[in-house]
């Protein structure tokens, strides 16, 4: 398939800026992938859309200050994006500077930071902070919260709450999961009350994330690598669940990922375990595990495009993403939410 097959014009006042005022008040657009048929919904009516005995997979993930500021010793001006902390001080990372920096050169972040350049993966820098805080410290002392390049702002004291799932604990993510951002606690609650079984998965979301296709054919495209993280009773749940009949709602395509990634290490069978994923999902692709996605609204042409597209049909898609336009729903991180069926 080509990447255009994925395209579609997105109107740049549909790009949701800020948060709305609750985080259960989004609207929510039900696709039934086995029928094509539509309905226009509330993120609160969720519970109407479950049943006791299915399960809900969130992604504990927490975003971390991945953005930093600093200074070349030439004085010229660069910003580091954290996309993983590899030990307690050496990251990889991007750098945005006028000249690449080269091999064993050194740089200061926030003035205090000394930074030295270790090598390169690809779009990535090897980079050892010669300090001696960890990086997990620096980060947090020094460290700008990392919105998207959709949302073109200044952070917020509000981003600082709101770009965070409420459940979020296992710190490593640059960007965040960001269907389940619409969750808060009465909606948790009211869930567990119907029965429904809560379970966790955990994928650090890249930087990779927000990278572009740049390949006219998508089977041409690499994906970027995220640490992945199943354990042992989420599959015991998500078994027990199954041979009961419970259906298998994973919240965002990152728990998607972590789950099919788990499926795929086990040969189809979904098994615990951990390590690095750059599973690619596009329409044809054999989904194993999960039955029911809740995801935002993506880019056009995006490789979450391509999954939601391998997960509910192209075709219904394609139809359910005009809808959305024509109904002025919100798109992206703090734009409102789409709860799919699986066609197949």
């Amino acid at each position: 398939m080509k990447t255009q097959d994925f395209n579609f014009s997105l109107p740049p006042e549909l790009i949701a800026q800020f948060p709305i005022t609750q985080r259960a008040g989004s609207r929510m657009l039900y696709l039934d992938g086995k029928k094509g048929a539509l309905q226009d919904a509330m993120f609160a009516d969720l519970p109407r859309y479950m049943q006791p005995g299915d399960v809900i997979i969130f992604n504990d993930t927490r975003v971390i200050k991945a953005r930093l500021f600093g200074t070349k010793e030439s004085g010229g001006k660069l910003e580091i994006m954290v996309e993983r902390i590899l030990d307690e001080h050496c990251v990889l990372a991007m750098i945005r500077a006028s000249h690449p920096p080269k091999d064993g050169s050194t740089f200061k972040l926030s003035g205090v930071i000394p930074v030295t350049v270790l090598g390169r993966e690809n779009d990535f820098y090897i980079l050892r902070f010669d300090h001696k805080n960890t990086v997990t410290e620096l980060l947090d002392c020094y460290g700008n919260l990392p919105l998207p390049p959709y949302i073109p702002r200044e952070v917020t004291q509000e981003d600082e709450v709101r770009y965070q799932t409420i459940y979020a604990k296992e710190k490593g993510a640059v960007a965040a999961p960001t269907a389940g951002l619409h969750f808060d606690e009465p909606m948790l609650l009211k869930l567990r009350e119907m029965g429904i079984i809560i379970a966790y998965v955990t994928l650090h979301v890249g930087a990779g994330t927000f990278q572009p296709v740049k390949v006219d054919h998508i089977n041409d495209h690499k994906m970027h690598k995220e640490i992945y993280y199943v354990p042992e009773k989420t599959v015991e749940d998500i078994r027990l669940a199954k041979s009961l009949g419970g259906r298998v709602l994973a919240v965002g395509t990152t728990s998607l990922r972590a789950l099919e990634a788990a499926a795929k290490a086990g040969n189809g069978k979904l098994i615990p375990g951990h390590g690095d994923t750059d599973i690619f999902i596009t329409p044809g692709y054999h989904l194993n595990v999960v039955d029911r996605l809740l995801t935002n609204f993506h880019f056009p042409c995006s490789t979450l495009m391509m999954l939601v597209s391998a997960f509910g049909g192209s075709e219904n898609i394609c139809q359910a993403y005009q809808h959305a336009i024509d109904k002025s729903y919100r798109f992206l991180s703090y734009g409102d939410a789409m709860l799919i069926e699986k066609q197949i």
